[in-house]
């Protein structure tokens, strides 16, 4: 019985959120879009525009802008960060090859990369934190409530939707 009552305590806490650190954690892989096709009709429902210099979506080609393979959250994100900014919203970088590598990259479906206009800019920069400017590049940081990155490169803005994973 005392075995009974002390599984029924941890239960209770459990549910409450109080014993969370005690529970192993399980770490799943992100929902993804499997193809291009499948993310691109959420953005055009939402009217979210892309681009590319090749004007392709090939996900092996650096010249194409490809949203094969990319996270679901982070398509929700841009959607998101549309809606909230009412700002037009381009799409020039996906998960397309030729982006620097990393567990939160382009290529693993973590990040999009959007084309500047002075909306989305003072959007990002009156809204988020300033966060700093990042190794390597020196880009102006902006982090969102959410914990999102919005990096700005030269040519666009880089986004990273961590997606509750950090």
């Amino acid at each position: 019985m005392k075995h009974h009552a002390t599984l029924t305590a941890c239960a209770s806490l459990l549910a409450a959120g109080m014993l969370a650190a005690a529970a192993p954690s399980v770490s799943a892989d992100p929902a993804k879009y499997p193809t291009h096709n499948a993310a691109a009709q959420q953005l055009r429902q939402a009217g979210i525009t892309w681009s590319s210099s090749g004007r392709c979506s090939d996900r092996n080609v650096n010249t194409c802008t490809s949203f094969t393979q990319i996270n679901k959250a982070t398509i929700a994100g841009v959607i998101a960060f549309k809606k909230a900014s009412r700002c037009a919203v381009n799409i020039t970088g996906g998960t397309e090859k030729g982006h620097s590598p990393g567990t939160y990259s382009h290529w693993n479906g973590y990040k999009v990369d959007i084309s500047p206009n002075q909306c989305a800019d003072n959007y990002i920069t009156g809204n988020f934190r300033y966060a700093g400017r990042r190794g390597g590049d020196n880009a102006k940081m902006y982090k969102s409530p959410a914990g999102n990155v919005y990096a700005r490169e030269g040519s666009h803005w880089d986004i990273l939707y961590y997606n509750g994973n950090r």
